[in-house]
């Protein structure tokens, strides 16, 4: 049977950013979904109001009778969910047609078009940013995003007419070794999850086979410094401001944004404006423009498209913007990412106190990289850390925050969830942020009513 044969799909995951978007594409064509997924979010609660039902508990009473059809039901999970999943064991024990979302996301965009946004920092951003320029030109586009995206309040774009689709193609659990892509670009290939790949080669093998999967005569976008193989396809290279087949000249810092030249293989496109702050996002800017040039996005769309980019949920997110206190949220769990993200912070409030709150996201993750977290964390005026986000993860004995603290040498404090509003309503902030990418995000709604009460 083919996907189009199916006409029940239970999301085991739902809530998930990847797979909330196949859940919202599968809605969107009529078929008849449902899902599990561990805690209410408010990714959930708005898939609830567009229509699609889920449930909270792991218990086999929970699943709508049409969906233990297993002639008619097609069972979609994530890798993250546990293996002892009740629900997800019953699917597997009767034989029921089970695929990972990686495997459908593969199977939805082998037709189409596809452009493959990778590497292990930025991926979510730089497709959210080209999925934009596509959709606002005359291209158009679909797209599975691994972000909600500002100007569309959703992780999905669809276009009946266009055949392009853009896809968040994620490096966890080899995922991306389902897509082939017409271009793949890729950002960077760092070491993360070593506890998938063992050791940083293993995972550079992996990115390598991914861009061996580029279909004939396609194109590769990549970070200037990254060695990929290129046989049968054309390559191009991009940085932010180093000398590369993309980059940027004259950049400037105006009210907040920045404004450059991009200089491209034919030539240069003057003062483009982009209205998302954050030197880092200028880098994720040109990445994606390389694409949408080298996919026939002309000069005046481009500049259109950059100046009306609205940015991506938990992507250097403004929460509040003022004179006397500026919030930012951000999705930044590895050490390069805070550093970019602190960094860029500082380059635009390089007057202000800044004060980070942050939550580190899996045991193997902080016991990987506590060196690296404290160096970035030590960017910061003031910290304050929250306990590990176990995800996925079991505790690992001796495994913990203050790992992290003891190596910080900035004022820093550990702190619980709970006690967190009552330690920042006595601190005198300027600029504070949230990073991470565990469930700190529940706190940005009740950080945010604590400080607009307060100044």
């Amino acid at each position: 049977m083919q996907i189009k044969d199916f006409k029940n799909i239970y999301f085991v995951g739902i809530g998930g950013i990847g797979m909330s978007a196949i859940a919202r594409y599968f809605h969107s064509i009529g078929k008849n979904v449902f899902g599990y997924d561990r805690t209410s979010t408010k990714l959930t609660s708005e898939l609830k109001e567009e229509g699609l039902r889920i449930t909270f508990e792991d218990d086999l009473d929970t699943i709508p009778t049409e969906f233990m059809n297993k002639e008619n039901t097609l069972v979609v999970f994530t890798p993250a969910i546990p293996k002892d999943h009740q629900q997800l064991s019953y699917f597997r024990l009767n034989n029921f047609t089970i695929m990972k979302r990686s495997q459908v996301l593969g199977l939805l965009s082998d037709n189409l078009n596809g452009v493959g946004i990778a590497g292990t920092h930025g991926k979510t951003t730089v497709s959210t940013i080209t999925a934009h320029i596509f959709k606002t030109s005359a291209l158009g586009c679909n797209a599975f995003l691994g972000g909600i995206s500002r100007n569309y309040q959703s992780n999905l774009l669809l276009s009946k007419d266009s055949p392009w689709v853009i896809l968040e193609a994620d490096e966890f659990d080899r995922s991306f070794l389902q897509l082939h892509p017409k271009i793949a670009l890729i950002t960077s290939m760092d070491a993360d999850h070593l506890d998938i790949y063992g050791d940083k080669s293993e995972l550079e093998k992996s990115f390598c086979e991914f861009a061996s999967q580029i279909k004939t005569d396609g194109i590769l976008v990549h970070k200037k410094g990254l060695t990929l193989p290129a046989e049968g396809i054309s390559t191009y290279s991009y940085s932010l401001q180093e000398e590369a087949d993309f980059y940027a000249k004259n950049l400037n810092l105006l009210e907040g944004f920045y404004e450059f030249d991009l200089i491209h293989p034919e030539g240069v496109i003057e003062r483009l404006r982009f209205s998302y702050p954050g030197k880092i996002n200028v880098e994720n800017a040109i990445a994606a423009s390389s694409v949408a040039l080298l996919s026939g996005v002309n000069e005046e769309e481009l500049r259109l498209a950059l100046s009306g980019f609205e940015g991506v949920r938990r992507r250097f997110d403004y929460q509040i913007r003022q004179k006397h206190i500026v919030f930012i949220d951000d999705y930044a769990h590895h050490p390069k990412e805070l550093k970019e993200s602190i960094s860029s912070v500082r380059a635009i409030y390089p007057q202000k106190k800044i004060t980070g709150i942050f939550q580190p996201h899996l045991y193997t993750r902080t016991r990987d990289f506590v060196d690296g977290f404290a160096k970035s964390l030590n960017l910061l005026d003031e910290v304050i850390l929250l306990d590990i986000y176990p995800a996925r993860e079991l505790p690992i004995e001796g495994v913990n925050s203050n790992l992290i603290l003891d190596k910080i040498e900035v004022p820093a404090q550990l702190c619980a969830k709970e006690e967190l509003l009552n330690i920042l309503k006595d601190k005198d902030l300027e600029v504070l942020l949230t990073l991470g990418a565990g469930d700190i995000d529940k706190m940005v709604e009740p950080i945010k009513e604590m400080l607009i009460e307060k100044y």
